[in-house]
């Protein structure tokens, strides 16, 4: 008999351990998503290499016009 209760018990360890284990998976989940929301606010900054390039044809050099 006490065998039966000590599964139970075990059973129940686990389900718990589970538990705990999801719930810290979606909060580092949820810390992520915050974080990558405010890594597009901060990304709004202008890329040195490609300032003032615009889609589409570029014009050419003046030195190319003559």
């Amino acid at each position: 008999m006490a065998n039966k209760s000590q599964n139970t018990f075990k059973k129940k360890t686990r389900e718990e351990a589970k538990r705990k284990k999801k719930m810290e998976k979606e909060v580092r989940k949820q810390e992520r998503k915050e974080l990558k929301a405010s890594d597009d606010i901060v990304s709004g900054v202008e890329d040195p290499d490609i300032a003032g390039i615009v889609p589409g044809p570029q014009p050419l050099p003046d030195e190319w016009n003559d």
